[in-house]
Formats: structure tokens, sequence, C-alpha cells
């Protein structure tokens, strides 16, 4: 309900709360899910004192509740667990303090956390977060590795040692987290960004030993699933033991079954490299020596030929080919220009048989007239014309009578 305030004519603070107190008690009973993140049983108390957590959205809320309510699960709940509770929303006017009082809690059972992970594993699943082609391949040989894990604990110890051990030259950098319990998701999600910031980082390894379902829920969370399939640097889980399976595993570039496998995934060992430096060297040494031991007898069988006995052999061989050609050639020619030489000979004795000059060496003489032309029938001269007349061995002039 609106309420006509103004500058000069406000509302007292004690009347705000009171109201809001008034609008809170309309409210009825609810149920509410979230996380102890505090516990207080105080001996003699008759009221018990916890803060209710989403660890989903960082969001707290006070919850009191009688003794009698809490003894019915002290039992099997405790800091961390995940609860669901019937109260009703209080509003302590004095301080202006919202509350919940209890009337029953109940805690999560395995089943249920079970079926969530189920539900936002096929939700993400459906995103595409978990795809095979989305996964990095890890460096051969990480120069620095980020460790995620808690303080002086087995998984950080086992990373360390196994890994120095396979390359006593490997390089760490660590941030020790809380592993479980209401501040492990924030922490880890920090560590794991505040480590692919810094491009010497070649692997991020986040790692923790084994627990139960409940411990491992951090692990499950949706912002350090989506902040791990962001991330630049490859990232190797490595949650537990063989059976555990968070949803980490399933965004991780590579999922080790245990800290000492993430150990032998992301660093080579050096034995074994060294070993495998020693194989390849003795197996190209060894095809180096087949390749020349195989060259070696095909020339000592091209050399054990007759014809590598006396290598000017073929040079003779050819230039008795050539000279032999040669002679055949000039023999050729020979015959040629000869033949020609006879067709010339009898050529020119035709022609001098047939040419005029031989007419004239019989006694016959060609008339012409001063202009050269050749006299051919009587007709064609007058009387007195003079003429030339030529014979074999001379000309001379001659006159036309009647």
């Amino acid at each position: 309900m609106a309420l006509n305030t103004s500058a000069e004519a406000p509302l007292p603070v004690g009347e705000v709360s009171r109201l809001i107190g008034g609008w809170i008690d309309r409210l009825g009973a609810i149920w509410v899910e979230g996380q102890i993140t505090q516990l207080s049983r105080r001996p003699g108390a008759g009221v018990v004192f916890l803060t209710l957590r989403d660890p989903a959205h960082d969001i707290s809320v006070s919850v009191t509740c009688y003794r009698q309510v809490f003894d019915a699960i002290a039992d099997v709940v405790s800091e961390g667990a995940r609860v669901v509770v019937r109260a009703k929303p209080e509003w302590y006017a004095p301080r202006g303090q919202l509350s919940l009082r209890a009337t029953e809690i109940r805690p999560v059972g395995i089943g249920e956390l079970l079926v969530r992970l189920e539900q936002l594993k096929k939700s993400l699943g459906a995103e595409g977060l978990f795809d095979t082609a989305r996964k990095k391949p890890l460096p051969f040989l990480p120069q620095l590795i980020g460790l995620v894990s808690g303080r002086a604990s087995a998984a950080e110890r086992d990373v360390l040692e196994n890994a120095r051990r396979r390359w006593p030259a490997v390089r760490f950098e660590v941030r020790n987290t809380a592993v479980q319990g209401v501040n492990a998701v924030v922490q880890v999600v920090e560590a794991v960004r505040e480590l692919d910031a810094l491009p010497e980082v070649d692997v991020i390894i986040v790692a923790r030993g084994g627990g139960s379902v409940e411990d491992l829920l951090p692990f499950s969370d949706e912002r350090l699933i989506r902040a791990v399939a962001a991330c630049r640097t490859p990232v190797v889980s490595a949650i537990g033991h063989e059976p555990d399976a968070p949803l980490l595993d399933l965004v991780a570039d590579v999922r080790a079954s245990t800290p000492t496998d993430a150990a032998k995934r992301t660093v080579p060992d050096v034995g074994e490299e060294l070993d495998r430096v020693q194989a390849l060297r003795d197996r190209a040494l060894r095809t180096v020596r087949g390749l020349l031991d195989r060259e070696e007898r095909g020339l000592a069988h091209a050399l054990g030929r007759s014809v590598m006995e006396r290598p000017q052999r073929m040079v003779d061989e050819r230039a008795a080919e050539v000279t032999a050609l040669t002679d055949r050639g000039r023999r050729v020619l020979r015959h040629l220009l000869d033949r020609a030489d006879s067709e010339l000979s009898h050529t020119r004795a035709r022609v001098v048989a047939l040419s005029p000059a031989a007419t004239l060496e019989r006694g016959y003489a060609v008339l012409q007239r001063t202009d050269g032309s050749v006299v051919r029938a009587q007709g064609d001269v007058r009387a007195a014309e003079e003429l030339r007349a030529r014979v074999a061995e001379g000309e001379f002039t001659v006159r036309v009578v009647e």
C-alpha cells in the first residue's frame, strides 16, 4: 500500500518499521530451502539460532527455532547441510531485522540432491558446455601449472609430489581454498579465474580428495561449471576417486580419476621420455645403418658386374660404332656423288648433242638479219638484202640475189 509522504510530512522510523512488520505479518508460513552456514546451540537455551544461505545467489537470512524443533534433526544436520525449513517471516521492529521462525526442519536427502544435479546436468549439457569439441588439449610439457586445492591437503601433496617426481623442473602456482562448505564455491571460482588470467599458467588442476555427495557438491555448482567453461587455459578435474562424478568432470578439458592421476596426465615422466628419446635414437641409428648397408650392397653388386671390370669397354664399343657409322656415311656419300657425276656427264652429253654449236660443226650455217632475227623461210628475205651467216668457226656477211 502506497503512503503519502513528503519532505514536510515524513514518517518516523518507528512507524516505517511498524508498517513493514505489518506487511510481513500478513505473509503466511512458507517452505524455504537453503544451506546452514552458522549454527548456534547455547547450552540451556530454549532457542536455536542458525543462518540459512542460498549458495546460488549468496543471500542469507537468520532463522530461529525452538530447541525441540532442532533436536528432531540434530543428529543428521550440521553446518554446511542443505535443509528445507517451514517457517513464518518475522520482523523485529526495534532493530529493523527480518528473520524466519522455523516450525519444522527437514534435511535434503541424497536422492533429492542427485535429482537436482541430474536436472542441472541436462540443462548445462543442452547449452553445449560438455561438448567434446570445446575441450582443449593439454600441453606436452607445461612450464607452470596452476593448482587449486585445500590447504595442506592430501590432494595437494599428491599432485605436487607426483608431478615433481615425474619432472623435477616443473613449477606450480598454488591457490589454497575451501573445498567443502559454504565458502568453497566462491573461493574455488575466484582461484580458477585468477589462475586463468595469468598468461604464464599453461594448465589448471582443480584437486580434492574423496568425500560424500554433500562434500563434493561445490564441484557441481553452476557458477563453477560456467567459470571453468569460460577458461582459456586447459583445466584438469581431479575430484575424489574413480566412482565420484561431479559436474566439474564433464566440463573440464581432462578428467583425472584421482589427484595422483592428474599429475600423471599433466606432466610427462622424465625417465619415460629419456627412454623414448633413446629408443628413437636407436631406431634412427638402425635405419641409417640399414640404408648404408643396402647402398653398400648395391654398390658392390654394381662393381661386380662385368661391364664395371673394364669401364672403357663401353667407350670403345661406342667409338667403334661411331667409326662404322662414319665409314658408312662416307661410302653412301661417295656413291651419291659418283651417281650424280655420272648423271651430270650424261646430261651434258645430251645438251652438247642437242646444242646449235654441234649442228654448226656438221657444216650447217645460221642466217640472221642485221637485227639478230633468224631466217627460217625463203620468203623471209628480200633481194639484195644483206644477211649474216654464222658457221662453226665464225661468221660473215652475204647478200641475197635473184
